[in-house]
């Protein structure tokens, strides 16, 4: 009996599934195009495309998702740029794009969320770096807060109705993640991260209002998406931690951002969503307990280098915690060796639990030959007991 994408997706996420293997990768384009040098396909250069998937037998992290908060797109290549961070926010509509210089290496552009970015222009595809933000202070919120507002004409597709059909079809087979925004990350791309953190200490009633705002528009085009699409995921982005722990201690995630994420997840809660995603790089030790309380159940990417450990949280934890991520890219890097021992110490236990969906811990580096990657997802099918795939 053959069982759709969607059904196997659930069946991990709920613990009825043990043993079952299902690779959720992010391929970095510059690892790409150092892989096709090395012998691989052209065609995986087109990482956001089915053929990627195919190839390596992996599901993309940006395949099918609905977006919240600003235009909603299913083609990622039309809407979502590190680059250039255009539409990480969902700012509707988005600030007036311009150049501010350029020179034969480099260009400096304000972009659709008002960031001044600096980039190398054949690296277009690395983030930028940041020079300004469109946030300074109230009088600046007031302003920006106005394209924050869900009910922007044109802030939906304008074929929604076709949308809703197509999204509900490929629902049926694969699993729909709804990208129900974020408090911290957003709040840092508006206002720059060292900015931000001040301005929790000096005005944390501002933080409190951009916060609100970004609550109201979340949950009104939510609700708005859930009346019409079946959704099976909902994720948050926020980027909050780095290698020794969170960015704001864990009082302030308490006090500014718990009861709004408690809002979103009861609302998801609500619709029969039960799982609830989140992306944070970063230690997150302290972050868990605090997102498993107001019911996000999902984390990735659970980088090893900033000391995250899925094992012995799976052991902590239990089923209340689906894991993602995990496997040390560092590993993969070294060499086959050290890619066995990698899987070896940390995958055979965490599939065997269920509630673990394998990958590299983050954007797969360049550093990581073709080679090393295919033996690592042939490793990782090897303790799954399943075929090896032909690669070149």
């Amino acid at each position: 009996m053959t069982i759709s994408t969607r059904e196997r997706f659930l069946g991990i996420c709920r613990f009825e599934r043990p043993g079952d293997l299902y690779i959720r990768e992010m391929w970095g384009h510059e690892a790409l195009m150092e892989w096709v040098k090395q012998g691989a396909s052209e065609q995986i250069l087109d990482w956001r495309g089915a053929f990627v998937e195919n190839y390596f037998q992996c599901f993309n992290w940006f395949r099918n998702p609905v977006f919240v908060g600003r235009r909603m797109h299913t083609d990622i290549s039309s809407s979502f740029d590190f680059g250039t961070a255009e539409e990480v926010t969902p700012v509707y509509p988005p600030v007036e794009r311009r150049v501010i210089s350029e020179d034969d290496r480099t260009l400096t552009t304000v972009n659709g969320t008002g960031q001044m970015v600096k980039q190398f222009k054949d690296e277009t595809f690395k983030m930028p770096m940041y020079l300004d933000w469109p946030v300074k202070d109230r009088a600046t919120w007031k302003e920006y807060k106005k394209r924050l507002d869900p009910n922007t004409p044109g802030r939906f597709r304008d074929d929604w109705n076709d949308y809703v059909q197509k999204m509900n079809k490929l629902g049926e087979e694969q699993p729909i993640q709804l990208h129900v925004g974020s408090f911290f990350g957003y709040l840092r791309e508006w206002v720059g991260m060292e900015n931000l953190l001040y301005m929790f200490h000096d005005d944390p009633s501002l933080i409190e209002d951009m916060m609100d705002t970004v609550l109201y528009l979340e949950t009104e085009i939510i609700k708005r998406t859930l009346k019409d699409i079946r959704i099976d995921m909902g994720s948050f982005w926020e980027d909050m931690a780095y290698k020794a722990g969170p960015l704001i201690s864990p009082a302030m995630v308490r006090k500014f951002m718990m009861p709004r994420y408690k809002k979103i997840t009861d609302l998801l809660h609500s619709y029969g969503v039960d799982v609830i995603f989140i992306d944070s790089d970063g230690n997150c030790e302290q972050l868990i307990p605090l997102w498993l309380e107001v019911g996000i159940n999902y984390i990735w990417p659970y980088e090893v280098a900033a000391g995250n450990d899925a094992v012995a949280d799976r052991k902590k934890y239990g089923r209340d915690l689906i894991i993602g991520g995990g496997i040390d890219k560092r590993a993969l890097i070294k060499g086959k060796e050290a890619i066995r021992v990698e899987i070896m110490s940390k995958v055979p236990f965490l599939l065997e639990q269920g509630g673990y969906f394998p990958s590299v811990d983050h954007y797969i580096p360049p550093g990581i030959t073709f080679e090393n990657y295919c033996y690592y997802i042939n490793t990782l099918r090897e303790v799954a007991g399943l075929k090896k795939l032909p690669f070149p």
